[in-house]
């Protein structure tokens, strides 16, 4: 008896490859596990450190004095305070060329409030601006200009409005009807910017060439032909062309009017000859709720 206690009992064959087959188990399913555990908790440290791609906005530049240049202008934001401008040119003649951040609109002209390095002759230019942030500079009021040379700083490549002045898909057309046998006909166009400004496109036929015929809204309809005052002097009609540009944010006496306000404004557009008075208007159309 004491000798049989010394041993431990051998346990059956079945429970042996039992064992054996739970052990092997739990090795493979730890094999699998570990690389896409792995492959997991790497990700996720991808996904935590990978930076979002900074914002940017695209603006077309177009065409000014100089056929075939166009081209665009990037802004990105670099950092919190740092707003990268790049501009890139095609179809420009070889140099460099000046390019310029500028207030207000197009049809406005302004000064200059940032001078952008020169395009260089493979069209392209980087500038980084810190007195504007990103954000103020998509509601900014301004344009973008180059211009050919620093010795021809008249002609203009090309341009574009930016920011606020940016043009929405929102507009409304009115008819300009001729006045007694002066036979000038045309539309006027009104578009609604970003900022809620106003461009007002006049297109006529049957104006002289090199002349210039003065135009304005007047309060009221054309039923009473002169009956309301001025209330916005516009740009005048070059005869040339047939057109004229205004933007507008004000009236005359400094009062602000928005697209929509115009939508319900009750007024109507005269176009003049020569003096700006009942007896030389050659074309009129109502606007607004008339």
């Amino acid at each position: 008896m004491y000798c049989e206690n010394l041993f431990t009992p051998v346990p059956p064959e079945a429970e042996i490859y039992k064992s054996f087959k739970m052990t092997t188990r739990k090795v493979i399913t730890t094999v699998i596990m570990l690389p896409a555990l792995v492959l997991l908790m790497t990700g996720i440290g991808c996904n935590k450190d990978e930076d979002p791609p900074p914002r940017q906005t695209s603006y077309n530049l177009t065409v000014k004095d100089v056929l075939g240049v166009t081209g665009t202008a990037t802004f990105i934001e670099t950092s919190s305070t740092v707003t990268t401008i790049e501009i890139t040119l095609n179809g420009a003649p070889v140099g460099t060329h000046p390019a310029e951040l500028c207030m207000n609109s197009i049809v406005e002209g302004g000064p200059v409030v940032a001078t952008l390095n020169p395009v260089d002759v493979n069209g392209n230019s980087s500038t980084n601006i810190t007195t504007m942030t990103y954000t103020e500079l998509l509601a900014y009021s301004g344009f973008i200009r180059v211009l050919k040379s620093s010795s021809e700083l008249d002609v203009i490549l090309a341009q574009g409005d930016i920011g606020g002045n940016v043009m929405t898909s929102t507009n409304a057309t009115y008819a300009l009807e001729t006045v007694g046998t002066f036979l000038v006909s045309g539309t006027a166009l009104f578009e609604k910017r970003v900022n809620g400004n106003t461009l007002v496109t006049i297109t006529v036929t049957g104006v002289i060439n090199g002349e210039t015929y003065p135009a304005s809204i007047n309060i009221g309809s054309i039923a009473s032909v002169g009956g309301g005052p001025v209330v916005k002097t516009m740009n005048s009609v070059d005869g040339t062309t047939g057109t004229s540009y205004t933007n507008i944010q004000e009236l005359n006496d400094g009062t602000d009017i928005t697209y929509d306000n115009w939508m319900e404004y009750l007024g109507y557009i005269n176009i003049y000859q020569g003096t700006v008075d009942i007896d030389h208007i050659i074309c009129h159309g109502n606007i607004g709720s008339n």
